[in-house]
């Protein structure tokens, strides 16, 4: 079962609005692959599982939160929690949201 998210706009960082830009680069996820999308103010990475009809399923694999904390869980969000990621939600990731050295 899949656990229904709410996901926040992408806004500047989104994936699906570069590549409507920029054909060239895009490929669709595949099993394996880490994409990611906002949650509540937090970055989310979701290892891809199965991709259907531009909807990446996969499990969290991390919640890093604006100050570059690893979490274990977010909201109503937890890792390992199956989600579905519609491509026009999903975002790159910020420069200053990539977690510290020194978090768990």
């Amino acid at each position: 079962m899949h656990q229904h998210i709410e996901w926040d706009a992408p806004g500047a960082q989104s994936v699906a609005a570069y590549y409507a830009q920029h054909p060239e680069g895009y490929s669709e996820p595949r099993p394996g692959v880490i994409v990611s999308g906002r949650y509540e103010g937090a970055n989310v990475r979701v290892k891809v599982e199965a991709y259907k009809d531009g909807v990446s399923i996969g499990s969290v694999a991390a919640i890093i939160d604006a100050q570059g904390k690893r979490l274990s869980q977010h909201g109503k969000l937890r890792l390992g929690d199956m989600v579905r990621l519609p491509d026009d939600q999903r975002a790159f990731e910020a420069v200053n949201e990539s977690p510290r050295d020194d978090e768990g």
